[in-house]
């Protein structure tokens, strides 16, 4: 399917230097999007642009630390300013944290898990959305996680702080629908990612993710592999189009069957 509506418009892509981001960024860059790729880690974000160039794409490098609401109004502004309106925003900036039982988490780790994971997408879609509504036009996606409606054993941290971004991405969508403004989560399972491999060091390993194991990951993955970041940046393409126009105020699992959801 040819997807419509992303070619001429500016989308802002944040964690784009992380494995589902990057693939976002060229999937919206191959579509015709001017993309503003949007990181705190600057010799990833460059390659990521350097790549996306390479392949003939219309991208940006932005330094963002999400977490810093004043950060991102200065990047929000500029991109306005310099680019063009943003059409398009997707939250895909996100940290795993360390996987332990919950009587190990320290504050430091909470604070970290949760100020990346929930207050980031809260800032970038406060400052995008309400620039997005007095237009009467936009689509805000947020990278969740399946952990967030899965409770599994070593994530109670990073389960939780996604399952607050699930919950303000719909939250808003509701508030700004009737404005032109659709908010959608996706949420992956386990992808081929850097920020996965962490994953594989509980009990079990990359096993016990892809098999299951009774108490800790159910049935695992039914459909026997991992996701490939590029699978889950196409399904972000499609909501972001024209395509998608009807599809608000909901989150699209992408995990394999995991979930087990009819």
């Amino acid at each position: 399917m040819h997807l419509t509506g992303i070619e001429g418009r500016v989308a802002l892509v944040t964690g784009a230097s992380g494995g589902i981001g990057s693939a976002v960024v060229s999937c919206l860059a191959i579509a015709g999007a001017s993309v503003a790729a949007a990181d705190i880690d600057a010799e990833g974000l460059s390659a990521v642009v350097s790549a996306v160039r390479d392949d003939g794409g219309s991208v940006y490098g932005v330094d963002l630390d999400v977490t810093r609401s004043a950060d991102v109004e200065r990047v929000v502004d500029t991109v306005e300013r310099t680019v063009g309106p943003i059409a398009i925003l997707v939250n895909a900036a996100g940290v795993l944290g360390r996987v332990a039982e919950m009587t190990e988490y320290g504050d430091a780790e909470w604070q970290q898990v949760f100020e990346v994971n929930a207050r980031g997408p809260f800032n970038c879609m406060r400052a995008a959305g309400r620039r997005m509504a007095s237009r009467g036009h936009g689509c805000i996606v947020t990278i969740g996680s399946n952990s967030a409606s899965i409770v599994k054993m070593g994530q109670g941290l990073y389960g939780a702080a996604k399952a607050a971004s699930h919950y303000l991405t719909n939250c808003l969508g509701l508030e700004l629908a009737a404005r032109g403004v659709r908010c959608l989560v996706v949420a992956p399972g386990t992808t081929e990612t850097a920020m996965s491999r962490a994953n594989e060091q509980v009990p079990g390993g990359r096993e016990a993710l892809l098999k299951g194991e009774p108490g800790r990951y159910r049935v695992g993955i039914p459909r026997g592999r991992f996701a490939k970041p590029e699978e889950i940046a196409s399904v972000v393409g499609f909501l972001v189009s024209d395509q998608a126009t009807h599809l608000a105020i909901t989150t699209i699992t992408v995990d394999g069957g995991s979930t087990l959801r009819p």
